[in-house]
Formats: structure tokens, C-alpha cells, sequence
């Protein structure tokens, strides 16, 4: 079984990203989502002796991902074509393996410009698990 020791070069690409956009977005780091069972369901009653009990839920949540960007001022224009646009969104690791899931870039958020300072904006990516037919996908992770 291999590990990732470097998480260079980990990268995102979007399904429906206008031509050239792979230009104006340079990532610096990437988060992968996360995975949440949605904490327990509290089983709990005047029978239990010593214990509170607990049962998982039966669905799972995919949790947003982020992103920190070098950035071209001309991705403006795609940001806001992608903005709440649900998507195809594929992350490729170091190892060339993938993780696709569909979701939307619900924020880009430039940090201040400061002199001696290259420009970076944060972006949350946030997943639907759902194409654009409303029907449920779930995240598919390849070798």
C-alpha cells in the first residue's frame, strides 16, 4: 500500500471551467473534502442503566473542500460563470489517482494585495452529490 509523503502535485479541474481557464488558477494548496457520518442519533432511555447509547446515522456527507489559488485578475470572469454552477469536479493526486464528485465553487475570496506579496484568493468548493438530472452520485475515487 503506498502513502502520499508530498502533497505536491495535488490538483482540481472543473467540468464545465470556460477555455483557459487551467491558466488563471495556479493552486498552491488544495483540501480534499472531507467525509462526515453526521454524528450520532442519540438512542438514549429511562431504561439504560449507565450508559447514554448512540446508533450511526444511515447517510453521509461529503464536506466542502478549499482551495488556496495564485491567481490571473482575468479568472474573475470565469469565477463568476462557476459560481453555484453544479459541476463535475475532479481532484488528481500525486499520484496520478482521482477523487470526482459534483459540486459548485460557492466562494471566491481574494486576500489583500500587499506589496512584495504574490496575490492568492481562497476558494471553498462545496459538493452536491447530485448531477444535473437531481440524481445522487456518489464521490468515485480511482487508482
Amino acid at each position: 500500500m503506498a502513502r502520499t509523503d508530498d502533497g505536491y502535485s495535488t490538483t482540481i479541474s472543473f467540468a464545465s471551467a470556460p477555455s483557459g481557464f487551467s491558466v488563471e488558477l495556479y493552486e498552491k494548496q488544495l483540501q480534499p473534502p472531507g467525509i462526515s457520518g453526521g454524528g450520532p442519533i442519540d438512542t438514549t432511555t429511562m431504561q439504560n442503566s449507565a450508559y447514554r447509547t448512540f446508533w450511526p446515522k444511515s447517510l453521509k456527507t461529503l464536506t466542502p473542500a478549499t482551495l488556496q489559488i495564485a491567481y490571473d485578475p482575468t479568472i474573475y470572469d470565469s469565477m463568476i460563470a462557476m459560481v453555484n454552477d453544479n459541476q463535475l469536479i475532479t481532484i488528481t493526486f500525486p499520484d496520478s489517482s482521482t477523487l470526482a464528485f459534483w459540486g459548485w465553487i460557492d466562494e471566491f475570496t481574494p486576500n489583500a494585495n500587499v506589496e512584495g506579496e504574490q496575490a492568492i484568493a481562497d476558494v471553498t468548493i462545496q459538493p452536491s452529490n447530485q448531477n444535473d438530472s437531481k440524481v445522487e452520485v456518489a464521490p468515485a475515487w480511482a487508482a
